[in-house]
């Protein structure tokens, strides 16, 4: 059986996306295990891609994964070569560079953009970050604009002034600035969530134990291939690391304590 991978979530563009290619290769070369990547790019469910019973390997966002519903097995949680070590990342709240918001209370009566509701970074850290504001205040913002769906989405609403402030995954941050440094120069950002653990590497829950454990071996021993450490290196990371599933009931946590507040949109 031939299973398929994919890394939308973090293709920030062709090249990037050539990168994660690259990669599911050399994992697949060192597991044992085939892997076909597929596209699917939005406007394509991400759910669709979580419910497949052929995924080898893909990104999902830790809400959805903690929140459960979606039959994947965890395998492995990347780990940021820009942060300290761990498998964490954050939400940069950015506006344009040239905006007149210099803090986040500058933004409220503005425009505010967000990703979609299963999101981590574009939805649900955003309105934990807003949340002790929101209760403070009322609501914050002129306009809350989405589902924008992917974090280009935001930054192409931002750069459009279509909104004023938006979120944005930190790794996919750091990915756009090697990527795209011109773009990230247009961005600035104003405030930064709390880190929480990273969006994760899963597979399909019927592959079996012995699979799952051959994926995870190569994930986590990528690091001390040559060529799997280079490509690493392409994509900003330092390494993989085995997940703790646990660690991401805070996120469902956090969710349901802005649910139970009335907070149920970010805005």
């Amino acid at each position: 059986m031939r299973l398929v991978a994919n890394a939308r979530m973090y293709a920030v563009d062709a090249a990037t996306a050539a990168n994660w290619s690259a990669l599911f290769v050399r994992i697949a070369a060192m597991a044992g295990v085939p892997l076909t990547v597929i596209p699917h790019a939005a406007p394509a469910p991400l759910e669709d891609l979580w419910r497949r019973d052929d995924l080898g390997l893909a990104f999902i966002c830790g809400y959805p994964f903690a929140r459960g519903g979606f039959p994947v097995h965890p395998v492995a949680a990347p780990i940021p070569a820009s942060g300290d070590g761990r498998p964490l990342y954050a939400t940069h709240l950015v506006v344009r560079a040239e905006s007149d918001i210099a803090t986040l209370a500058d933004s409220f009566g503005r425009r505010l953009g967000w990703t979609v509701a299963h999101s981590q970074s574009g939805f649900n850290a955003l309105r934990t970050h807003l949340l002790p504001h929101w209760q403070a205040r009322g609501p914050l913002y002129a306009t809350s604009i989405g589902p924008l769906l992917t974090p280009r989405r935001v930054i192409d609403a931002l750069l459009a002034e279509e909104i004023d402030l938006g979120p944005l995954d930190s790794y996919f941050h750091d990915l756009l600035l090697a990527a795209e440094p011109q773009t990230a120069a247009r961005l600035r950002i104003v405030e930064t969530t709390a880190p929480r653990p990273m969006p994760l590497l899963v597979a399909s829950d019927g592959l079996g134990e012995a699979l799952v454990a051959r994926l995870q071996a190569a994930l986590l021993a990528a690091h001390q291939d040559e060529e799997g450490r280079a490509i690493l290196a392409r994509l900003r990371l330092s390494g993989f690391a085995a997940v703790e599933p646990q660690g991401y009931r805070v996120l469902v946590e956090e969710a349901d304590a802005a649910d139970a507040a009335g907070y149920l949109q970010p805005g």
